[in-house]
């Protein structure tokens, strides 16, 4: 069998990318590792939200049905995970970085403590993580808890120091067991608590001609100007990050035996976009259906079916738990409500069905053309994780308005194609949500 490797980012355009048409050199290694994987185009997330977007990842399942679906909530135990499955499969399981998925806030938290075994998602061999990552580090010095949930200190830029655990791993692993290495970096998401992006020093000065994407650019630039050197920073950072993985593998004799997936949980806006509904401009990063926020880069190398240098077929990371999970011959995990990358590629998936929270209890379905959004104003989006009445809220044309600049959610012209994205999205909801729902 073989290894595998799975990089996470967080808040992570896909823009950042020289795969995905960045200019600038920000991404040479995940470059290189594209041209011998495969680029995903239109790779999703659920729900772009940091807690309720990895309780998918890690088990397949719509937050909505897991009850994750805002921060702060705990992974339910009793739900199987990919590493709990791999475990059965004889795979070592290794964790390094954010985890996000043990602490109920108010009732149990581990923001600032080490997180129990019961509470690791199945991860069980080595394990050095933070549950809230920011609030234990910045972009540079902090700590993590080790498998003895021991706290470690480091120093350096936070994505070097996590790297540098996980190729701790690498190198002291003694079994000959195959490995399934997690790693969860922060960047390039904002530090809370200073309210900034933390690139390495010298950002903003290495990435100082950068492009703002034009979607940010139309809706008033937000705080990207003052940020986004430091958030190509963050980037290039993760980047080199990954050259020396692949490096560490290669000296290793063993890259050629690891299947690597590269992804992010959500992408960003730049407060451009309304977190709710009565203030113009925002004052949020994510949490809408727009695709600056849902959609994600997606790079896979070592899947021997990947034909297509460029895979344009719609797939989520609800996706990849099937992915793996087929991958190395596991064939029972009915729990899981996405389906593996094959079989979209199989089927020409050109959908996806995304859960909105915390801004507002929404649903939205998106396909090549349109992006049809609902939202349920009587709920409150941080309480309520469903509704079986809606009401529209957005709606776009993407081939004419590829920005998503102009709502036509009451345009006369656009009825009948409104009418038939309410029935795809009434039909996702019954089917991932067992709900019957009423959408005006």
């Amino acid at each position: 069998m073989k290894n595998i490797l799975f990089i996470f980012s967080d808040q992570q355009r896909q823009d950042t990318m020289g795969v995905y048409g960045q200019k600038l050199n920000v991404t040479p290694n995940l470059d290189k590792l594209a041209e011998k994987g495969t680029v995903f185009e239109n790779s999703f997330t659920v729900q772009p939200v940091c807690g309720p977007a990895r309780s998918c990842l890690q088990t397949g399942i719509y937050p909505s049905q897991l009850g994750t679906f805002v921060n702060g909530v705990a992974l339910p135990k009793n739900v199987k995970t990919m590493a709990d499955y791999l475990n059965e499969k004889g795979y070592e399981t290794a964790y390094v970085g954010k985890w996000h998925l043990a602490s109920d806030d108010g009732i149990e938290e581990y923001h600032y403590k080490p997180v129990p075994e019961d509470k690791r998602g199945g991860y069980k061999d080595y394990w050095m993580a933070s549950d809230i990552l920011e609030f234990t580090s910045h972009g540079y010095d902090g700590y993590v808890f080790n498998k003895d949930m021991e706290k470690v200190d480091f120093k350096g830029y936070r994505a070097d120091k996590i790297t540098d655990f996980a190729l701790d791993y690498l190198d002291n692993k003694v079994s000959n067991s195959p490995f399934f290495l997690f790693i969860s970096y922060i960047e390039p998401h904002h530090q809370n608590d200073r309210k900034t992006y933390e690139g390495p020093l010298g950002s903003k000065e290495k990435f100082q001609n950068f492009d703002i994407p034009e979607d940010i650019k139309s809706l008033g630039y937000g705080d990207s100007r003052e940020n986004y050197g430091d958030y190509l920073g963050c980037c290039n950072s993760i980047d080199k990050n990954v050259g020396r993985l692949v490096k560490r593998l290669e000296e290793k004799g063993i890259l050629e035996d690891t299947l690597i997936i590269y992804t992010s949980d959500h992408g960003c806006h730049f407060k451009t976009r309304n977190r709710n509904l009565k203030k113009p401009g925002g004052d949020d990063y994510k949490r809408g259906p727009e695709d600056g926020v849902i959609k994600t880069p997606l790079i896979i190398s070592g899947l021997e079916y990947l034909e297509n240098k460029r895979e344009k077929t719609f797939v989520s990371l609800l996706d990849l738990p099937p992915t793996i999970l087929e991958w190395v011959g596991c064939h029972s995990y009915e729990q899981m409500q996405g389906k593996s990358i094959k079989e979209r590629i199989n089927e020409k998936n050109e959908e996806v069905f995304i859960q909105i929270s915390e801004s507002f209890v929404g649903r939205a379905i998106r396909t090549k053309e349109f992006l049809y959004c609902v939202y349920a104003p009587e709920k409150n989006p941080w309480k309520d994780g469903w509704s079986e009445k809606y009401e529209g809220l957005y709606f776009y044309d993407l081939k004419k308005d590829p920005h998503e600049l102009n709502n036509l959610i009451e345009d006369i012209n656009y009825k009948s194609q409104r009418e038939t994205m309410k029935k795809k999205l009434i039909e996702s909801i019954k089917k991932y949500e067992n709900l019957d729902c009423e959408i005006k």
